[in-house]
């Protein structure tokens, strides 16, 4: 049994990041409502309590009974769990006179203390916050301050309790993993033993268990998290997963042939399905974006069901679904809502039960699993791409001839980024056809054809999204490209936008 680091989440952006920063330091830990803690669990060495987007003193702030936690494990409060610690023990939290927001340095830093323990002064943190805490209770003390935050961080003198008022989970704290990795593991005593290669021995070893000789079916999109999930239940249990990869007509050039010779390598026993011209005619003229979703996601269901149906004795539905997917996060209106992804209603249509061995992976966590367990790194490190393909990235109705228009585009575009080795230090990129014509010269002709957006992001968990700058001549080479070798493009543009406010796909 692995030990465990509990963060209670009192709602804030940055409780995932935590999360990830403290896996980092091969300590499993696990995100639950800041009212959820698991007084039953022998494995729990330590708490984190997250920030907040409240201020303590609101009637509507998120509010949890220390009582069985404090005093049992050593506790970490950040931000708004700083500052929920110090007031319910009678110290004071006040609006601040404007603000906290950006980087600041520690001046004060109380080098006895081990939770500061090799930070030095001056290191640079990372404050976002709108109220201070002005004075502590009785029996707390300052152990780090900055010009500006008398209280940056403290500890109660004789119980291992401490809170900081900045945020050392984000990046910009300098010191930030220094600081939780003197809490999880010395403070707490972590042993550093979570890896991708224990987690694939203890998890093959439960699947092993859990799932005995019964028969899964999966359904494999070509994405790194259904494929790393196929090859794991594969180690578990062998010819008794089925995969279904079902070609909907819009994924990219040649994609459905090479990512089933991918899976043929790994030894993974795959049934390929070729549905495009039933998506083609279901989706002919529709030009709503949701609209769309909607068709695809229903065919997607309907033929994987139709090809299930075929298999005789299945019991379990495999899925790729991470942790993000199934952490119960906190609305800011304080009702707790499960945001739990499945792949489209499958489970309740088929009445299989669910097998998730990603369910508490990471993204990041996801590829480093891949990896050790073999798997090709064109598999591990792909971008993400969107469940409907490229039915998102062309605006309006959709027609095999507008499929195959982007899909030598968006091929040239990708194909681009790899030969430049620019790939890598992309999070998203791919074309998108435009639905208007432009007029163009080519030779001594007029032409009035299409239009061809190109988009790159950086992201590292697509909630915000930067544009990519991309040399000039890389983009020149690969306009070029596309309006010589596509017919039906004239004009290639590249999308500069951010999000927000723009999302990272057009529909």
């Amino acid at each position: 049994m692995h030990q465990k680091i509990i963060i209670l989440d009192f709602g804030s952006q940055t409780t995932q990041l935590i999360g990830r920063r403290v896996r980092e330091l091969n300590m499993y830990c696990e995100i639950v409502p800041y009212n959820k803690f698991p007084h039953n669990d022998p494995s729990v060495i330590g708490v984190i309590l997250s920030g907040s987007p409240f201020s303590v003193y609101d009637e509507k702030a998120f509010k949890t009974e220390l009582a069985g936690i404090r005093g049992k494990y050593p506790l970490l409060g950040i931000c708004y769990g700083a500052q929920f610690m110090a007031y319910i023990n009678g110290g004071t939290v006040e609006p601040a006179d404007s603000r906290e927001y950006g980087r600041a340095h520690l001046e004060y830093i109380d080098g006895t203390d081990p939770l500061l323990k090799g930070i030095e002064k001056g290191a640079q943190v990372w404050m976002s916050h709108g109220d201070t805490i002005t004075s502590l209770p009785e029996g707390f003390k300052i152990i780090a301050s900055t010009d500006h935050v008398p209280v940056a961080a403290y500890r109660a003198e004789n119980e291992q309790l401490w809170g900081v008022q900045f945020h050392p989970e984000v990046y910009h704290s300098e010191c930030g993993t220094e600081i939780l990795r003197n809490f999880v593991v010395d403070i707490c005593g972590g042993k550093q033993d979570w890896s991708a290669a224990s987690f694939i021995e203890s998890t093959v070893n439960e699947l092993k268990e859990q799932l005995g000789n019964d028969k899964v079916v999966l359904g494999l999109s070509g994405g790194v998290d259904s494929s790393v999930a196929a090859v794991l239940l594969n180690k578990a249990i062998g010819k008794n997963l089925t995969c279904i990869f079902v070609d909907h007509g819009m994924l990219r050039k040649n994609e459905f042939a090479n990512v089933m010779h991918d899976y043929e390598g790994l030894g993974l026993n795959v049934i390929g399905v070729d549905a495009s011209a039933k998506f083609f005619s279901e989706l002919a003229g529709v030009t709503d974006p949701e609209r769309k979703r909607k068709i695809i996601g229903k065919g997607f269901i309907d033929v994987f069901d139709e090809e299930a149906h075929k298999l005789t004795d299945v019991k379990w539905l495999g899925q790729g679904t991470i942790y993000p997917d199934c952490i119960e996060s906190l609305s800011i209106t304080g009702t707790t809502i499960k945001s739990h992804h499945n792949v489209g209603g499958l489970p309740e249509k088929m009445n299989l039960r669910l097998c998730e061995p990603l369910r508490l992976l990471f993204k990041d966590e996801v590829r480093a699993v891949g990896r050790e367990l073999g798997m090709p790194e064109h598999l591990i490190s792909r971008h993400p791409f969107p469940g409907p393909g490229l039915a998102v990235r062309i605006l309006g109705d959709i027609t095999p001839e507008k499929v195959s228009i982007l899909q030598n585009a968006d091929d040239i575009f990708i194909s681009g980024l790899r030969e430049w080795g620019l790939y890598d230090s992309v999070w998203q990129a791919g074309a998108i056809l435009l639905p208007v014509q432009s007029v163009g010269v080519m030779g001594d002709e007029r032409t009035y054809e299409r239009a061809v957006a190109l988009r790159a992001v950086t992201s590292t968990d697509a909630m915000t999204a930067d544009w990519v700058r991309l040399p000039y001549d890389f983009l020149a080479e690969v306009s070029n490209k596309i309006i010589n070798k596509v017919r039906g493009v004239n004009r290639v543009t590249y999308d500069i936008s951010s999000k927000p406010p723009a999302t990272i796909e057009w529909e």
